[in-house]
């Protein structure tokens, strides 16, 4: 059954990792500053407020004025893609077994795709995803983390 559980995960990373490439790096972006400098489409598509992108979406779920499926697709698609990331991270880096290490990885890890999206021209730097990305990946280490998942790879 380890066996098994090992095999399945490392299988699912891969459908994982192509997944979080296309979402990421692939898909339709509108190109309104596609003529901007790099700098200025920095300036134009990042976000370094913490909180500004998600009380927006907050409010407008609460006042009506956007579409639902907007805010609740941002928020919980930027909650949940990087989940699977707090365990496969811990299963092929065991040396990422404490939550200090994991926490400083992460950072590492998001920094660089939110930078490479932003130079790209692939999406923009959003403080807010980082931290929604974060608590995602912090609730996919925890799971990592509980009695019952360490025991299935016993």
């Amino acid at each position: 059954m380890k066996k098994i559980i090992k095999v399945v995960l490392r299988i699912s990373f891969i459908f994982y990792f192509l997944a979080l490439v296309v979402l990421m790096f692939l898909g339709h972006r509108g190109g309104i500053f596609s003529d901007l400098s790099l700098i200025e489409y920095i300036k134009a598509s990042s976000n370094f407020v913490p909180f500004k992108t998600i009380s927006t979406y907050v409010q407008a779920m609460f006042d009506g004025s956007m579409n639902a499926d907007i805010p609740i697709k941002n928020l919980g698609g930027n909650l949940f893609m990087f989940l699977p990331m707090g365990i496969y991270l811990p299963f092929f880096i065991k040396r990422i077994s404490k939550v200090g290490i994991f926490i400083i990885s992460m950072i590492v890890v998001l920094f660089f795709l939110e930078t490479v999206q932003i130079v790209s021209r692939r999406g923009s730097f959003d403080v807010d995803d980082f931290i929604l990305n974060m608590i995602g990946a912090l609730l996919g280490y925890g799971i990592w983390k509980m009695k019952f998942v360490q025991n299935l790879l016993k």
